[in-house]
């Protein structure tokens, strides 16, 4: 397993030819004092392992939002920017980012990284590691490494942590169900060691640059389903997904986090909707039989600490449930979540 030299080239490969995207939003009506400090956060740590700023780009979703404050972070760091017109989610910027740094031929992988400052930069180097020990042992050369959180309810808070374990825990069943159909055995081996099923929610992800080319730069595969779905709520799952349309494998890596994120929306923004298209896109994309959707979601919300939350645990639960069975045309045959066990 130990390869020799490994640590040295793996340095390096993060040094020179490592690439990172930060998504950047600053929203004119709210104070942006924090958010730009944690992206300089963010940045004085990455800087530190990336030799040239330049292989570092903020990409702002949205000229109105902050472009300012890009302009000003650029020219007191040196890292690159680029800029979407409108505003269409985070999955845009990171589209736009990855156009930006593909373009650099020495490159040979590309990070996502969330601009909240809970992702580190110093621990970019294990997600190399790991991406160079995967296709040292597999022969496949294209990989998704994902910085897996230790735990996700301190850095979140308890009800996201339970809400995207239900979020990871379907998107499993539906990559397992989809990988049976098409006869190609799914490979969780670089996965499994951590947790039962992989953080694929997680802001902090390494890509190979061919699997980002085709991923980022190559067709999208709406399903469907609204931009909001695609572009703001589902875009981790997107990644994760075509990874693996894409003849990608997946490993993971523990990752710090903050004991308590410095920022997060997720308090401002519809839970339920945001929860529920997490599940919608990846079920649509992959041709699940809604029947199997309701089940897995039967299945997984009784295993979750906030069902005991009584009511409004399982109201929350009912109100994700709901937009499912509208989402798949189904909403003349809901029923709230009654079946569970007597005994525990």
């Amino acid at each position: 397993m130990f390869i020799k030299n490994a640590l040295t080239e793996s340095i390096k490969m993060l040094a020179e030819r490592t690439g990172v995207v930060i998504p950047v939003y600053f929203p004119p009506a709210v104070d942006s004092s924090l958010s730009e400090h944690l992206v300089m956060d963010n940045l004085s740590l990455l800087l530190r392992e990336i030799s040239s700023p330049t292989h570092i780009v903020l990409s702002l979703d949205g000229e109105e939002n902050g472009l300012d404050i890009v302009q000003r972070i650029a020219v007191a760091t040196g890292v690159s920017y680029c800029v979407g017109k409108v505003n269409r989610g985070k999955f845009q910027g990171i589209v736009h980012g990855a156009a930006h740094l593909l373009q650099n031929c020495d490159l040979e992988y590309l990070a996502v990284v969330d601009s909240d400052g809970d992702h580190f930069g110093n621990e970019l180097l294990n997600f190399i590691r790991c991406s160079r020990h995967m296709a040292e042992q597999t022969g496949n050369k294209e990989n998704l490494v994902i910085g897996r959180r230790i735990s996700k309810h301190r850095p979140m808070g308890f009800l996201r942590g339970e809400l995207e374990e239900l979020a990871d825990r379907i998107l499993l069943d539906a990559l397992n169900y989809h990988a049976v159909i098409q006869g190609k055995p799914l490979h969780w081996e670089y996965c499994n060691a951590l947790e039962e099923y992989p953080d694929f929610h997680s802001g902090y992800k390494l890509f190979t640059k061919k699997l980002a080319e085709k991923i980022l730069l190559g067709e999208h595969f709406r399903a469907g389903v609204s931009e909001d779905c695609y572009y703001r709520h589902a875009m981790e799952a997107v990644m994760s997904v075509e990874a693996l349309e894409n003849g990608g494998l997946i490993g993971c890596v523990n990752r710090s986090t903050f004991n308590e994120q410095p920022m997060t929306t997720f308090g401002s923004i519809g839970r339920e909707q945001f929860i529920a298209d997490k599940i919608i896109w990846p079920c649509k994309r992959l041709s699940i039989p809604f029947s199997f959707v309701e089940q897995w979601f039967t299945n997984h919300a009784h295993r979750l600490l906030m069902h005991t939350m009584q009511p409004y645990g399982r109201d929350e639960l009912n109100g994700i449930k709901k937009i499912l069975y509208r989402e798949f045309g189904a909403e003349d045959v809901w029923q709230p979540l009654s079946q569970q066990p007597l005994f525990v």
